[in-house]
């Protein structure tokens, strides 16, 4: 392999993976360059692809010497352009999908320990194989990677109960920019032995260093889940439904999320083996799961006397109860599929913020009254976890728009729907990181002395500023 145009000299780096792990043929880099939506096409001299943490290392080690940038990524999943090489051709992308090891899986301490490139349903089947539970759920979760979930701190539909992915972790090794190797593959659930280093690299979007391997939290598995489909009449109804089930379910309640009905029409209109679960159209539709560890049918108890309360009462419009496994399943596949079927009505224009449970209707009704305003006959598609206050506030374009037009005006309607977000003490990226895609817009919602800490970090880690450079700051 000989030196590449911008002066890299390929060959050095692929020895340290092999010829085989060091992809420089367009064909082979392409699906690494891409991101999942299409709004960044990137150009590298070469996709690395190591087989260990030493190999890690040695990369690392050689672009901090050389100056070179390094864009570690993991599923190819994420939704701000943090993981995809800029348009220079100078970035190297680093893949840990080779890192793919369970290591240990430890039920009577609660732990496994991965390796980055393990797939999220792969650590799924390996939590069940061993009768525990691992709760971050996503919806691509058959492609991304444990590596890439903590990286970007990914939030997923079991928030409401288990918490954000940094919650989820109990060590992790990392290799830092200097080609320095961290191991902090600790299992100890209680040590304030100093600074909480894991922390630092949880949410950093692979910008401090590289997430190589992590200790992660297991649970018991629910010896029974009831899952329903309620039928509201708007997002504040909803949000009553919200906290009566809660009030009864209590941390029984892992689950609830809410979608629009033109969100379920585009679920129901464009995956194939989708039904619309209750007859008759309804405005609004929440997704409830309640899940026990206890005697059979105390999970359906539960559930059914508060949904009932709530018929009753007007609040539910109508309902449906998930009879067995497979039901439950078809309310769930509509929901993770909701994101996916947008891209069938044209262009999307896409926000991941978050605000205070509370202000959920207020930011729904505001934020759809000022985009219509801006753009007639836009078509709102607000939904998301109303259980830890994240809504995906996506736009679908008008019926007949130029599709290129419409996304052009991108900038134009974030400014729009993060300034009610500001207003409301939210954030405008809850779960899917800032990437490059939300960089320019963090002075807007971090103060300087935020700023500049984040800043002295990035600077203390990677002095050289190899890693994802342009990213997040």
């Amino acid at each position: 392999m000989p030196t590449d145009a911008s002066g890299l000299d390929v060959a050095r780096f692929a020895a340290i993976v092999g010829a085989r792990n060091a992809l420089t043929d367009p064909a082979d880099i392409a699906p690494y360059v891409t991101e999942e939506r299409g709004l960044y096409h990137g150009r590298t001299p070469v996709v690395l692809r190591p087989g260990s943490t030493d190999e890690v290392a040695a990369i690392l080690a050689l672009a901090d010497a050389t100056g070179t940038p390094i864009v570690p990524q993991g599923g190819n999943t994420g939704l701000v352009g943090g993981q995809v090489p800029d348009e220079s051709g100078r970035e190297i992308v680093l893949s840990l999908a080779r890192l793919d090891r369970v290591r240990e899986v430890d039920p009577a301490g609660g732990t496994m320990t991965v390796e980055a490139g393990v797939t999220l349903e792969a650590v799924h089947a390996a939590a069940a194989a061993a009768g525990r539970l691992f709760p971050l759920t996503l919806g691509s979760q058959g492609s991304c990677r444990i590596g890439g979930n903590l990286s970007t701190n990914a939030g997923g539909t079991a928030v409401l109960a288990y918490g954000n992915a940094r919650e989820l972790v109990l060590g992790l090794e990392v290799v830092l920019p200097t080609g320095e190797v961290w191991d902090g593959l600790r299992k100890l659930r209680k040590d304030n032995s100093g600074y909480d280093l894991k922390q630092l690299f949880i949410g950093a979007e692979g910008t401090l260093g590289v997430i190589t391997a992590a200790v992660l939290k297991l649970f018991p598995q629910p010896t029974e889940q009831a899952v329903a489909f309620a039928a509201v009449a708007s997002p504040a109804a909803a949000l009553d439904l919200f906290n009566r089930v809660r009030a009864v379910a209590g941390h029984a309640l892992t689950g609830f999320e809410l979608m629009p009905r033109r969100g379920l029409e585009f679920a129901v209109r464009h995956q194939p083996g989708n039904r619309d679960p209750l007859v008759g159209a309804h405005p609004w539709y929440a997704l409830v799961e309640v899940s026990t560890g206890g005697a059979a049918g105390e999970a359906r108890a539960l559930l059914e006397g508060a949904l009932a309360d709530a018929v009753e009462s007007g609040l539910v419009e109508d309902a449906a109860l998930a009879e067995n496994l497979a039901q439950a399943a078809a309310f769930w596949r509509l929901r993770h599929g909701m994101s996916e079927v947008q891209k069938h009505e044209g262009g999307s224009i896409k926000h991941d913020v978050s605000v205070p449970i509370a202000a959920i209707p207020e930011l729904i009704a505001r934020g759809c009254a000022a985009a219509e305003a801006l753009i007639p006959g836009i078509r709102p598609v607000p939904f998301g976890h109303m259980g830890d206050g994240n809504i995906h506030f996506n736009f679908s374009q008008p019926v007949g728009a130029d599709k290129a037009a419409y996304l052009a005006r991108w900038s134009e309607l974030n400014a729009v729907i993060h300034a009610i977000v500001a207003e409301l003490g939210g954030s405008i990226a809850a779960e899917h990181g800032v990437g490059r895609l939300k960089r320019d817009l963090l002075p807007t919602v971090k103060s300087p002395v935020e700023l500049a800490m984040m800043r002295r970090l990035k600077a203390a880690f990677d002095p050289n500023g190899i890693l994802n450079p342009g990213r997040v700051l």
